[in-house]
């Protein structure tokens, strides 16, 4: 079979020459052929070129730190001493091996999270529509393509009325292009309106998109978060090669070797600044996200973890995120249909089973007897749902020969397309209005004999969608989070008013307006619109444009939002939003454009998201307040003690020793139990920066009044107490370590995690084996090591109250700042809402001058 043909020879070929060519037919293929066709063509997906394993972990042996470490032990080896040598080089391997593990980590989480975001296709195979994963396409597969499906492979369209395309990824169009029978679409567009079916001619590489596009693996962008804490660790980096400059001059000055210096310093610095804080930070996010999809919510960008923590409105659909989505028919109020079942059978001959959508569920489960009463009629054509025309139609023939039309949709449209009197439009509008205060949504039911001339209109159903069991506690526990829940709908304000109601949202319900319209469009925020806004508990009768809108507005209030969404036309809020969120059954294009994507109905996912969210931040914020305070305490005593003293403090095994035994239980921070804070956390540079250099210089002050009790009061020497400042910084470090975790007290939960528990034991009992035992250095008794520890754990008290304080004193102050921006925000409000106005009407003073001028010149 051949399918090496040029994009514009598929165009024009027909669709039975396509046919032909791949040998394939209407009915689609086999699982058998389409299992041959896989190992013959390959996955439909483009792979990236992947760097062998080998120069993978080279890469770990080659850089400015690396290099470091590698000259640090070949000035060792030139000092003949062969013991730093052995250790730095030990050094050098772990740090290695270590970053590696780190990648590769996750590497294999991002990997498990993109094989759940795989496309899925609906593919016609042994003569039943089945949904399969796009990768196992094959040229010569049938598939149909909806509304809001990215198309997964380029395809010949061969049956259907028209799809409108969104080409723009690919050719630059900004409008959709319509696409009749015949044509040809390609992978990675996506269909905007209309529904066909086509044929498959090209999957994987061999698309028009994988031989015009070179792929590139695009770096996730890097997070406001990311960006602070890298430009601490690039001022730690600087801080400590000023100092060791520093030390370098004066030491050289008063004549200690300078090679032997030198490969000193190197590992001072090595050790000092944050190597492993760009791999904590990524293996920290991954593994959050990998917690989250097992939550049934999948992070399609690690970097939303940040605004995640921070959401404090979520505007939530309504329909199967607050309400069960399992829609039932209630009453029905009949108009020209004689009875019920009659209204019932038209809206059914109007619906599709295989589509699985709700309201069609519900309609054919109306149906007395499904069998009985549809068998005769066929189906000859189905108009299935857009936004635009907002109903469903299906071109029907019946058991004696006679074609007629059938449409279900929104009882207003089919109102106007049946032209009902005053009286009978009057009946309409008053049922629509009784069901949607008791919280039923209505369709309208209408059937035309004459080809669509004019229209009957049969009757109205109601369909009642119960609101989930969790769905009211999930919005109180949001609350107590500090996020405020918004119900967005396109229901009646009456329908969504009842349904607030029953779950402690509020009764406030903001009927979209022109003036909602007006922004969408132009972006001139009408007087008191973003008050009302901000105000409201939910918002009805909503389109898609207005959902861009809406988030745009609280946005420019200061709050960050997190918006719901399934369709295509969700994309743009979606993508607005500071978390765009596709629920369960989301359209590919919403998924596309989400930075979270649910796999389960329900609010509580996404709760427990935001939850997850927060431990992540705070795990992050630990990580870099304890590695700031670290490189504080151990640059800082060197650089002081070698300057006062001219001796050196610690010997550079032991430095080496002090990295690795620091760097384990630090990596282990990822999996660590931290507290979900009550309200949105943000990134609070001022926090991270007064607690951090608290923690450090208090740590700074233990460690040289432990060294000048042991220089001094105990006159030991320079060998044990070396030895002694080594156990002083293991035991410190790793105490502050349970400090930094938590903003409470240390001794309350939430508890260490197992696993960091295990390491901080592991790498201590490790420590006290080498300082008792004199391995690399001479032994101390264990006197002194039951001392250095009893005076660490005193020190850990104060160091906890002292942190607590700084909290309190911090949190007082963000309170301060709460008000002050508030009261700022209200006082300026009504100036900015009349600079916008006065804007507005100069720019159309303006186009009227434009204009004016362009008259007098014709």
């Amino acid at each position: 079979m051949a399918t090496e043909h040029d994009p514009k020879e598929w165009e024009e070929m027909s669709p039975e020459a396509a046919f032909q060519v791949l040998q394939s037919s209407e009915k689609g293929l086999s699982a058998d052929a389409a299992a041959q066709r896989l190992q013959q063509y390959g996955e439909n997906a483009l792979h990236e070129k992947e760097t062998p394993l080998w120069r993978r972990l080279l890469s770990y042996f080659w850089g400015p730190i690396p290099w470091m470490i590698e000259v640090a032990a070949v000035l060792s080896a030139i000092n003949d001493d062969w013991k730093s040598f052995l250790v730095i080089f030990a050094m050098l391997l772990i740090n290695g091996g270590i970053g590696f593990w780190e990648e590769k980590g996750a590497a294999d989480a991002l990997n498990a999270l993109k094989n759940q975001l795989a496309l899925k296709a609906r593919a016609l195979r042994d003569g039943q529509w089945q949904e399969i994963e796009a990768s196992t396409l094959v040229p010569g597969d049938v598939i149909r393509v909806r509304l809001g499906d990215v198309l997964p492979a380029d395809v010949k369209l061969f049956s259907g009325d028209y799809l409108a395309v969104d080409q723009s990824a690919l050719t630059g169009e900004s409008l959709p292009v319509n696409k009749k029978p015949g044509a040809v679409a390609y992978s990675g567009t996506i269909a905007k309106q209309g529904e066909m079916l086509a044929v498959v001619y090209a999957t994987g590489s061999k698309t028009f998109f994988g031989r015009t596009a070179s792929l590139v693996q695009k770096a996730a962008p890097v997070s406001h978060f990311q960006k602070a804490v890298l430009s601490i660790g690039n001022f730690l980096i600087i801080l400590a090669l000023v100092l060791s400059t520093i030390l370098i001059i004066v030491e050289l000055v008063r004549g200690l070797p300078f090679l032997e210096l030198l490969a000193f310093i190197l590992v001072v610095v090595v050790a000092s600044i944050p190597v492993a804080m760009p791999a904590v930070l990524s293996v920290t996010m991954a593994l959050g996200a990998l917690a989250l999809s097992r939550m049934k919510a999948i992070v399609s960008r690690l970097t939303s973890i940040e605004e995640m923590a921070g959401v404090d409105i979520l505007c939530s659909d309504k329909t199967g995120t607050l309400t069960q989505n399992k829609i039932t028919l209630g009453n029905t109020v009949l108009f020209q249909a004689k009875e019920e079942q009659e209204v019932i059978v038209a809206a059914a001959l109007a619906s599709r089973a295989e589509d699985a959508d709700a309201i069609d569920l519900a309609v054919l489960a109306g149906l007395q007897d499904k069998t009985k009463q549809l068998q005769g009629f066929q189906q000859n054509k189905f108009i299935p749902f857009d936004p635009v025309s907002k109903r469903t139609e299906g071109q029907i023939q019946g058991p004696d020969g006679q074609h007629f039309r059938t449409s279900k949709g929104a009882p207003q449209i089919l109102m106007d397309m049946a032209k009902l009197d005053e009286d009978a439009r009057r009946k309409a509008e008053r049922a629509v209005e009784d069901f949607a205060a008791k919280g039923f949504r209505t369709l309208g039911v209408a059937r035309s004999d004459d080809d669509g001339a004019s229209w009957q209109f049969l009757g109205i159903l109601s369909l009642f969608d119960p609101p989930r069991v969790d769905s009211k506690d999930t919005i109180i526990e949001a609350q107590k989070h500090g996020i405020e829940v918004k119900m967005v709908t396109g229901d009646h304000r009456a329908i969504a008013s009842e349904i607030a109601g029953q779950l402690n949202l509020g009764t406030h319900i903001l009927t979209v307006d022109e003036r909602l319209s007006k922004y969408a469009e132009t972006e001139q925020l009408a007087d008191g619109l973003g008050a009302e806004i901000e105000k409201a508990d939910g918002f009805a009768q909503v389109f898609p444009e207005h959902k861009y809108a809406i988030v745009k507005v609280l946005q420019r209030r200061g709050h960050i939002v997190a918006m719901t969404g399934d369709g295509v036309n969700d994309a743009p809020a979606l993508k607005q939003a500071d978390v765009g969120i596709a629920v369960s059954g989301a359209t590919d294009a919403a998924r596309a454009a989400a930075a979270l994507i649910l796999t389960a109905p329900g609010l509580n996912v996404i709760v427990k998201a935001v939850e997850e969210a927060r431990r992540i931040f705070e795990r992050m914020m630990s990580y870099t307040v304890y590695r700031i305070a670290m490189t504080l305490d151990i640059l800082f005593f060197v650089v002081i003690t070698m300057l006062i003293f001219n001796s050196y403090p610690l010997t550079a095994i032991m430095v080496v020793l002090l990295s690795l035994l620091d760097d384990i239980p630090i990596m282990t921070i990822a999996w660590d139990r931290t507290a979900v804070q009550s309200s949105p956390v943000h990134w609070e540079m001022a926090r991270v920066l007064s607690l951090a250099s608290l923690m450090g210089l208090l740590a700074l002050g233990g460690t040289l009044v432990l060294y000048l009790l042991g220089r001094f009061a105990f006159q030991l020497p320079d060998w044990e107490l070396q030895t002694l400042m080594f156990l002083q910084l293991i035991a410190g470090g790793h105490l502050m370590l349970f400090l930094t975790r938590t903003r409470g007290p240390f001794w309350k939960p939430p508890y260490p995690a197992p696993l960091l528990l295990l390491a901080i034991l592991g790498t201590q009992i490790v420590g006290i084996a080498i300082v008792a035992f004199g391995w690399l250095m001479p032994a101390i008794p264990w006197v002194a090591i039951g001392l250095v520890w009893a005076y660490n754990i005193v020190w850990m008290f104060v160091a906890d109250f002292a942190k607590l304080a700084i909290h309190r004193a911090m949190d007082h102050q963000h309170e301060h700042q709460l008000r002050f921006l508030n009261t700022l925000n209200r006082s300026l409000h009504p100036m900015i809402a009349e600079i916008e106005t006065g804007n507005a009407a100069l720019r159309r003073q303006v186009q009227g001058l434009l204009h004016a001028q362009k008259g007098q010149e014709k």
